[in-house]
């Protein structure tokens, strides 16, 4: 089982239904692509690393670093604000629900950078979501 993986899934799940997310991004634009997509405002499931916590000899803490960029179409940065700060409430609504045998021991917005992207149309946010996994013995 990948946790990282499990941890983008518990991301996105939360995002698809949290009603402040939605009422700015609909669903269907929250995706997982390698491409800033045709259809805006858009939230792309980016980047992501994991590193071992080095809190357990039996290495079952994991901190995942996952990033989500957000796109709009916009001449200021306002939209691309308001959404990523919807981003940072849903994600420390409470813990992100992972499949057993991991446990979401805390989740946070580390990180938001906003950018100007350089054609003059489009804003570009850059969340960063910090995940801090236990993984059950099996």
């Amino acid at each position: 089982m990948s946790v990282d993986l499990e941890v983008q899934k518990a991301i996105r799940a939360r995002l698809t239904t949290w009603g402040g997310v939605l009422a700015l991004v609909p669903a269907a634009q929250i995706l997982d692509t390698n491409q800033r997509p045709a259809k805006l405002p858009a939230i792309i499931l980016g980047d992501s690393q994991s590193v071992d916590e080095g809190t357990s000899l039996r290495r079952t803490h994991t901190r995942v670093y996952h990033t989500l960029h957000v796109w709009t179409r916009e001449a200021s940065l306002e939209g691309c604000k308001q959404i990523c700060g919807e981003v940072r409430r849903a994600i420390h609504s409470g813990r992100l629900v992972l499949a057993s045998p991991l446990h979401c021991a805390d989740a946070l917005v580390s990180s938001m950078r906003f950018l100007r992207d350089p054609d003059g149309e489009h804003s570009h946010g850059v969340v960063v979501v910090e995940a801090l996994v236990s993984e059950a013995a099996a």
